[in-house]
């Protein structure tokens, strides 16, 4: 279980949220992190718990590329994958690992980016005829060795060695 008390108090390795991204918190009785992980993950991240669910992010991060350039980054990003499919450039498994970390790396939301990632992987790996990715088989909000494996493998990723991501995603 996370240490973290302070609603907006974020993880070291957390994408920190604007002051106004703050605002469009939704349920006004989450007060402790838990609870807003919770409410994430049960599901409602993708409209009850933010007014901005489902919109671009319109300012930087410490993660992710400049916020006007997340529209053809996506783009870019689906004419890869359509082409790795059709023409077999990599297995499956590498396919939708590919599409979850160059999906990360976009950092297309404000909040969530790894949740909506890890779950288009998913039907991306399903769609391709694979099984589903456990991803540690646990919570990764919660977890802290388990969410510093996942970081440490998106970052070997980052530097072109995706065989910890693909460990990860089976493990």
């Amino acid at each position: 279980m996370m240490s973290v008390n302070d609603l907006f108090e974020e993880p070291d390795d957390a994408t920190p949220l604007t002051p106004d991204e703050r605002k469009g918190l939704v349920p006004s009785d989450i007060t402790y992190r838990r609870e807003l992980n919770r409410a994430e993950q049960e599901g409602r991240m993708l409209g009850d718990v933010w007014k901005w669910a489902g919109r671009f992010r319109t300012s930087e991060r410490n993660i992710g590329m400049p916020h006007y350039q997340i529209p053809m980054a996506l783009r870019e990003l689906l004419a890869d994958a359509k082409a790795w499919t059709v023409h077999g450039v990599y297995p499956p498994d590498e396919i939708a690992i590919r599409f979850h970390h160059r999906l990360v790396q976009i950092h297309p939301f404000p909040n969530g980016n790894g949740r909506h990632s890890r779950l288009v992987a998913d039907l991306l790996i399903m769609q391709l005829g694979g099984e589903r990715f456990t991803w540690g088989s646990a919570n990764l909000q919660d977890v802290g060795d388990l969410r510093r494996r996942y970081i440490d493998a998106l970052k070997a990723a980052d530097d072109h060695d995706l065989r910890l991501l693909l460990a990860f995603a089976r493990s």
